[in-house]
């Protein structure tokens, strides 16, 4: 079934979404709908709900510039506290009346001669919008590895971002595979209530010490009271994470500093040698993610917990074997193996101009210009597209730049009277060119691991390659000329 056109259609009310929703209102496009999966806002911050799921950014920085939020409670907020910021900014700014929940894009497919997008929903409802703003993120299909006989398993299973709450780890035997962003958090809080817990490490990652705390009541008042107090405090912020992308993105010998620091930490926080040596990583540090922790190494010390670095042979109905042919007795497996980034762009089932696939597009990779465009795709924006990812600061900042790079390309058509817009393809590849050699230096290569960085041919297709300075000074405003205009 068809109903009435909304000019623009956005997908997903995450930051990205709600952010777009916002500023399109302030900029007096009211003529859309946001298309929300779930039942609720908050996208990755409302899937994940595992035991101590946080940001791994500082809060102040953490959220949008023009909503700064004072009340912060610690430096880095628990995820309860970012879904209830998401939630007060949508509610503030009037953008939930605009999102439709429990609707899920089936299919997009641009109508040439009508100049609009059919978007269907997996309802059968067909959307017939002049622009279409992604904004899924990269972070909502959860990763599984191919474990040999796991459909054998007859214990539980789940994945840290679909946790399940009902089932009680007190005194069960817990295997856990993988050590990532979401393991860190999670392990040191159910390593205290199973009986045994096995974690499956494939590749140690580098910690370094969370500078957590709580914000005590007369700094969160100043925050409030005074004028320009939480915008001095994010500012320092941003610019102390920037420093952080200097051996990232220009020497990786100028990350010795930040690897000195995390060899620090885990010496003083891991006394036994032999474990020590299973969790230090032989890599150059910022080749994959920096994690922060305070409690992931004391858990990997406890009587109770086994780091298990052998790999994983196969599984059983009632256990895991190991390559070195040690067999673990084990009641459930939760895994720590984070998301498909990659494939979560590759998956969409987008039709561009002339009936082109965006997978043909991409058969080369998936690339986009200035990290939101795409050729052969008129009216398609994407937020949080290719290489707009970090390493060192907060997506926010990145999905803000992209907005306004949005926002520019909607006046452009406005003001032209032009019909669709898209970028011209020697543009894109002049941009992704210079975007790849700088990649191809940096560290995410350079730095000797395999991360969820790189795409199977081992091209970053993740990550800005710089500091976000530059992305805000290059992708804020569209350029006339780099743009094909249909009237």
């Amino acid at each position: 079934m068809s109903e009435r056109a909304p000019a623009i259609v956005i997908i997903g009310s995450g930051f990205a979404g709600l952010g777009m929703a916002i500023r399109l209102k302030q900029s007096g496009f009211h003529d859309f709908v946001i298309l929300e999966k779930s039942e609720a806002l908050g996208g990755t911050w409302h899937d994940n709900t595992y035991p101590g799921c946080a940001c791994d950014v500082p809060s102040h920085m953490y959220s949008f510039s023009f909503e700064l939020n004072p009340g912060w409670s610690r430096m880095f907020a628990p995820q309860p506290e970012i879904r209830s910021y998401m939630e007060r900014t949508a509610d503030k700014y009037r953008v939930r009346e605009h999102i439709r929940f429990g609707s899920t894009v089936d299919t997009m497919e641009y109508q040439d001669d009508a100049r609009r997008w059919n978007v269907t929903l997996t309802d059968g409802t067909v959307l017939t919008p002049r622009a279409v703003i992604s904004g899924i993120g990269a972070l909502h299909i959860p990763s599984f590895p191919d474990l040999p006989g796991i459909e054998r398993f007859q214990g539980t299973t789940f994945h840290s971002a679909e946790w399940d709450h009902s089932y009680d780890l007190a005194g069960k035997r817990v295997a856990v595979i993988g050590t990532g962003a979401s393991a860190i958090q999670f392990v040191p809080r159910i390593a205290k209530e199973a009986g045994e817990l096995v974690l499956f490490q494939r590749t140690p990652p580098w910690i370094q010490p969370k500078p957590d705390f709580t914000f005590p009541r007369p700094v969160r008042t100043a925050f409030a009271k005074v004028p320009g107090a939480a915008r001095a405090f994010r500012n320092g912020i941003y610019w102390a994470l920037e420093a952080r992308a200097v051996g990232f993105t220009i020497d990786p010998r100028l990350s010795l500093p930040q690897e000195k620091l995390a060899r620090r930490h885990l010496e003083k926080q891991i006394p036994d040698p032999e474990l020590r040596a299973k969790v230090t990583p032989d890599y150059t540090i910022g080749c994959k993610r920096v994690l922060l922790s305070n409690d992931y190494y004391p858990a990997l010390a406890r009587p109770n917990v086994t780091v298990e670095t052998s790999g994983i042979a196969e599984v059983r109905e009632n256990s895991i074997v190991t390559k070195d042919g040690e067999e673990h007795e084990v009641d459930c497996i939760v895994y720590g193996t984070g998301f498909k980034v990659v494939d979560a762009l590759n998956e969409l089932r987008v039709t561009g101009r002339g009936g082109v696939k965006l997978q043909e597009i991409w058969a080369d990779g998936i690339e986009a210009h200035r990290g939101t465009t795409i050729p052969g795709m008129p009216n398609f924006f994407m937020l949080l597209g290719p290489n707009t990812g970090l390493g060192h600061n907060s997506v926010v900042f990145m999905i803000e730049v992209q907005i306004q790079q949005v926002l520019s390309c909607l006046r452009l058509l406005q003001e032209s009277g032009a019909d669709a817009l898209e970028p011209k393809p020697e543009a894109s590849r002049r941009f992704n060119d210079r975007m790849q050699r700088r990649l191809r230096r940096a560290v995410w290569n350079e730095g000797g691991c395999s991360s969820w960085y790189l795409d199977d041919q081992g091209v970053n297709r993740t990550l800005w390659p710089g500091h976000t300075f530059e992305f805000w000074a290059g992708n804020r405003k569209a350029k006339p000329e780099e743009y094909l205009l249909t009237r």
